[in-house]
């Protein structure tokens, strides 16, 4: 991804919801492994928030792929029950915590980022599945 298109991106994401400013929470974030284990046990939902062309190398097998520029649109996708943990994850994890703020700021109380993101997840080996196939 571009320079610029991935500055864009981080633009719309920090002011996609109105977010700006959010501070962080000790709560944000979940480890890579209890994500991998929750989306393998079906414990949480697993959202891929990378573009499309990302998506094409591979993404974590059960997850939804909701690219961030089209989250506006499809907010409605998200789920809204807090019994069920929602997880962002992007390539490195800078997205998914700039999103993580805009949806807290309208009430998405148990959405979190995972860290590391997919790039973490595919330096480990971990399994991937391409889009389709």
């Amino acid at each position: 991804m571009s320079a610029p298109r991935r500055m864009a991106l981080h633009t719309i994401a920090a002011g996609l919801l109105g977010a700006v400013g959010a501070r962080a929470r000790a709560d944000d974030s979940v480890p890579l492994e209890a994500a991998r284990d929750a989306l393998a046990s079906k414990r949480a939902i697993v959202i891929d928030i990378r573009e499309p062309e990302e998506h094409a190398r591979g993404v974590a097998s059960g997850a939804r792929l909701l690219p961030m520029s089209q989250l506006r649109q499809r907010l409605a996708e998200i789920p809204t029950d807090p019994s069920r943990p929602v997880l962002l994850i992007c390539n490195t994890q800078n997205r998914s915590a700039a999103t993580l703020k805009a949806l807290r700021q309208h009430g998405y109380g148990h959405v979190r980022y995972v860290e590391g993101g997919m790039s973490e997840w595919t330096r480990r080996n971990w399994p991937v599945v391409r889009p389709g196939h």
